[in-house]
């Protein structure tokens, strides 16, 4: 099992900055695509921004121009840069995984989850 450790939330004011990092680990894997996700109180989970293995990213348009996704293939390590954070980003923002790991002699895809880091912008 693959998994994610979240780091960086917490209480900031508006306009302000955060970072989030999200560190995996476990044995044999690859990662296809690294997702930030986020949950405000009484609304559903949405899509923040994803990266590829290749690079790609894709952003919310809530978010474009004011968050940037990247990645230390090193660390195995993909960060979430916020910067202008308002009050409506106040959420738990949970980093998903996507990849292959071997496991008994065959790759086998996984779907992890990080527990969720909260974020408060005050106002």
């Amino acid at each position: 099992q693959v998994q994610l450790v979240e780091s960086g939330g917490g209480l900031v004011q508006a306009g302000g900055s955060l970072r989030l990092a999200c560190a995996a680990s476990g044995t044999s894997f690859s990662v296809s695509q690294t997702g930030w996700y986020r949950r405000a109180p009484g609304k559903q989970r949405e899509l923040v921004a994803s990266i590829t293995n290749s690079g790609s990213t894709n952003y919310a348009d809530f978010v474009k121009g004011r968050f940037g996704i990247s990645r230390d293939n090193s660390k195995s390590t993909v960060y979430l840069q916020m910067d202008n954070l308002n009050v409506e980003d106040t959420a738990v923002y949970y980093c998903n995984v996507h990849g292959l790991q071997y496991k008994r002699g065959q790759f086998i895809s996984f779907d992890s989850w990080g527990q969720g880091t909260q974020i408060t912008v005050s106002s």
